[in-house]
């Protein structure tokens, strides 16, 4: 059964360039300040969270199982909440752009990133994935997507029975694309008729790229319920915490009261 009220939070992370213990130390010490007794059944963090988004990630890859994933494994547990995270994991001789969508017993899913960034060298360097694995967490089906991801609204497409109640985007988006980050987000809301969640990171980067943060939940409406506003000073970067509760009742309600699903185009018109 699903839970009704469901607690989403978004870490919007300043990454330490390539520090992986760093930033493991400072995930720990914001969340249990921003956590603190309260409930939360999902915690996000930005994509690559543990060293941003270079041209070393290959290198910088960890076993499937590694110190990372024994770091949010920990988290989940600590937490009681399904936690959210992607670095790069090695695996038969290929690199991936992985999430992590980690649980307190210690079982997790993964989602390979499909769509590699071919403006940087992501694209020559990892593998692409292939799967589109839904996770059920307290009764929550969850569609797993990773920065790039956001632009392809086909591989984003829900089910005309609703495969999925929540996707979630884990990001490097750059500050000056920060229009179309937020602009997608919610149309990837309204016409999946799903909450959306993006958890995008600030600061500058080891290459001296800006990103703005802007992240967000939006409802199935595209109405942003949280958001942080862009950053304006990568060098005094807007850190923050986004909380939103999710309603699986209000959800419900609006999808039985606009079956907009019903028409969904097949899939098939897309190759004609």
């Amino acid at each position: 059964m699903k839970k009704d009220l469901f607690h989403i939070f978004l870490y919007q992370q300043d990454i330490l360039w390539e520090d992986p213990q760093g930033n493991c130390r400072k995930v720990e010490s914001v969340l249990d300040k921003a956590l603190g007794g309260q409930q939360a059944d999902i915690v996000v963090m930005p994509e690559t969270f543990t060293t941003g988004f270079g041209d070393h990630m290959a290198r910088q890859a960890e076993a499937p199982e590694g110190p990372t994933f024994d770091f949010v494994r920990r988290l989940a547990q600590r937490y009681d909440t399904l936690v959210a995270a992607t670095w790069t994991v090695r695996e038969q001789g290929v690199v991936y752009n992985r999430m992590h969508l980690v649980r307190p017993d210690g079982s997790y899913d993964v989602y390979d990133k499909a769509h590699t960034f071919r403006m940087s060298s992501e694209a020559s360097q990892l593998g692409r994935g292939s799967r589109r694995p839904i996770v059920e967490w307290r009764g929550w089906h969850i569609r797993p997507a990773i920065c790039y991801d956001l632009r392809f609204p086909l591989w984003l497409r829900n089910s005309e029975d609703f495969n999925y109640d929540l996707l979630l985007v884990c990001a490097n988006w750059p500050g000056s694309r920060h229009e179309a980050w937020s602009t997608l987000l919610k149309a990837r809301a309204i016409e999946n008729l799903s909450y959306v969640a993006g958890c995008n990171r600030v600061g500058r980067d080891g290459t001296g790229i800006d990103y703005a943060g802007c992240s967000m939940v939006a409802d199935y409406k595209g109405f942003s319920m949280t958001q942080a506003e862009p950053s304006p000073d990568p060098c005094n970067p807007l850190e923050t915490v986004l909380h939103a509760t999710l309603q699986a009742e209000s959800l419900e309600r609006f999808r039985n009261h606009w079956p907009f699903n019903l028409d969904f185009d097949p899939f098939e018109l897309t190759n004609q």
